[in-house]
């Protein structure tokens, strides 16, 4: 009997020790940048980000695989440094902000890829549909002080997706061949996280 107590206690300790090894971060807004690029006219690209992000990562370095990350990008924060542009972007034909605010993505399943980087499946919702999207992360950093004290890392991340899997379908014809607007979005992700 008290072995048993004494083997139970030890793997309760093993479990707290597990749980306690994981760290919560805040995403830094002043310092991180949530991109995209877009074929335009099939000639170039055009760029844009979303200024305003709120995310937290909880991240355990024993186990890199247990990773949970949460950001939410204010879809009305969107900007391509054309104001016409981003007022089409932010109505109906677009990212229809007054009925979705927010983009989502959290975090389903972490693979490690090599010492430097890994691989992170996730939910993306964006004007209310969700898909599976898998961003490739290098990263996390190490820790490191800043001079105010606060314990920071980062991270980068890039993805692509389709555009119309999350129903933004608008798009004309070129009396050339080919259309306005591509359908393959590049994701890219700057991160910088703050410890909790």
């Amino acid at each position: 009997m008290k072995k048993s107590i004494i083997f139970l206690t030890a793997l309760l300790l093993l479990g707290f020790s597990a749980i306690a090894s994981a760290a919560t971060y805040d995403v830094d807004p002043d310092h991180s940048s949530f991109s995209f690029k877009v074929r335009h006219m099939t000639v170039s690209n055009v760029t844009g980000t979303f200024g305003k992000v709120k995310g937290v990562a909880e991240i355990d370095d024993k186990d890199i695989t247990a990773l949970n990350v949460e950001v939410t990008l204010d879809a009305a924060s969107i900007d391509t440094g054309h104001a016409k542009r981003d007022e089409h972007l932010r109505g109906p034909d677009f990212f229809d902000v007054a009925k979705y605010p927010t983009l989502r993505f959290v975090s389903r399943k972490i693979s490690r890829v090599d010492p430097n980087r890994i691989r992170v499946t996730g939910d993306l919702t964006i004007r209310g549909v969700t898909k599976e999207v898998t961003v490739d992360v290098e990263g996390p950093t190490p820790e490191i002080k800043d001079p105010g004290g606060k314990t920071r890392r980062g991270a980068t991340g890039v993805a692509k997706i389709n555009r119309k899997d999350f129903g933004i379908a608008w798009n004309r014809t070129l009396d050339t061949g080919g259309v306005i607007v591509g359908d393959e979005v590049s994701i890219s992700v700057e991160v910088e996280l703050i410890k909790k």
